[in-house]
């Protein structure tokens, strides 16, 4: 959810004096898990992945940000450290709003404090949501509902392959598996007709087939 469409003209009028325009590289870090947030980062162009450490120090992904959405916004209202790190999965043009900025918005805005507040609620049934695939859907399952995700949030290009481009231990540490299951998974999907593969790049084939191994059928 983009909280901003909620500010108003005003608002608006001063963001745009204090706001920063940022430029992030490929594999550039945002902020990391344990930073404290000066503010928070609306994305203009382009993506990246929220990430956090397990113990084992495995990279485990959490979500997925595009074009529109902010970062940040949690660890500044809650007034905590950030709970994850966030890094560009591509060349980046970011928007950062000082941290007093929106808490003064999120004080005298009420539209703009009921966005961040569904946001915040829509984070959290994306997180129930993906604890309990998890612990019930096998790696298969978990992959071809994650490929379908993948396409209905980051759109295709114009070969039709999904606009974003993760590495097999990316797409392993969103599925919760090893990078050497996942790259075993994909030549079965290839295999199965379910999916194409041009390098990094991948096309789903068959939508159907795919949705109904979501389902366990």
């Amino acid at each position: 959810m983009n909280s901003l469409k909620t500010v108003t003209a005003d608002n608006l009028k001063e963001i745009n004096h204090k706001k920063t325009t940022l430029h992030f590289q490929k594999g550039e870090v945002i902020f990391s898990e344990g930073n404290t947030l000066r503010g928070v980062y609306c994305l203009h162009s382009g993506k990246c992945k929220m990430t956090k450490l397990a113990p084992n120090g495995k990279e485990q992904i959490v979500r997925f940000i595009r074009k529109g959405e902010m970062v940040g916004h949690r660890s500044v209202i809650s007034n905590s450290v950030a709970h994850l790190t966030v890094t560009a999965l591509e060349d980046m043009e970011v928007c950062f709003i000082p941290k007093q900025e929106i808490l003064d918005m999120f004080k005298n805005n009420s539209d703009f404090s009921l966005g961040i507040t569904q946001s915040l609620a829509e984070d959290l049934d994306e997180a129930n949501a993906s604890i309990a695939n998890m612990a019930q859907k096998n790696v298969r399952e978990r992959l071809a509902e994650s490929l379908l995700f993948f396409e209905k949030i980051f759109g295709v290009d114009s070969e039709g392959f999904i606009s974003v481009t993760l590495t097999r231990e990316e797409i392993a540490n969103a599925i919760g598996t090893a990078t050497e299951s996942t790259i075993r998974l994909l030549s079965e999907f290839k295999k199965e007709g379910y999916i194409v593969l041009s390098g990094k790049k991948i096309k789903i084939e068959d939508k159907v087939k795919l949705q109904h191994l979501t389902e366990g059928y």
